[in-house]
């Protein structure tokens, strides 16, 4: 993957154009970041991921793209995504917003951002998993062009629920 997607980059206007996407800017994660993030995670996740899980996607630089959603003019991270990149597949693991920002299309912002990042590094698909009760994030994916693959029985904890397996073709 080009080392852009780590830069500090403003999601392209053309694509976004009329949306909020001069609020925010996206950037690779670091290990400073973690309070941040860590805090979102806690408020957005009934089993959040620990700092460690964090680290070892900061630190998995091969496949592992965490990035981060700054606000631009309260400098204060808003979010994240967590992707890998392998061959020309895509997985998103991990996506959140502050409930505070939630409803203002942040999420679509950065995602949309990430799409177009995985297009110009030849990723052709994007599968994530989501709970089949979050009904704001299947809004979102549908919204975004995911399809329901499938059923993963009991794949989430806390509580036990399954979730659905959801892909996007790029082309």
């Amino acid at each position: 993957m080009s080392p852009s997607i780590t830069e500090n980059l403003r999601p392209r206007r053309k694509s976004l154009e009329g949306q909020n996407s001069s609020l925010i800017f996206i950037r690779r994660m670091r290990d400073e970041d973690l309070p941040e993030v860590l805090t979102i995670e806690n408020l957005c996740f009934s089993n959040p991921w620990s700092k460690e899980t964090f680290r070892g996607e900061i630190q998995n630089k091969a496949i592992s793209f965490p990035l981060v959603v700054i606000h631009s003019w309260q400098k204060r991270i808003i979010g994240y995504v967590i992707f890998w990149q392998i061959g020309d597949e895509a997985q998103i693991n991990n996506v959140a917003i502050h409930p505070d920002y939630q409803g203002q299309g942040f999420g679509e912002i950065a995602l949309r951002y990430v799409f177009e990042r995985l297009r110009e590094n030849g990723v052709h698909f994007v599968c994530l998993e989501v709970r089949v009760s979050n009904l704001s994030a299947l809004a979102l994916y549908r919204k975004l062009g995911f399809t329901v693959l499938g059923v993963r029985k009991e794949y989430y904890t806390n509580p036990v629920e399954d979730a659905y397996v959801m892909g996007l073709m790029l082309d």
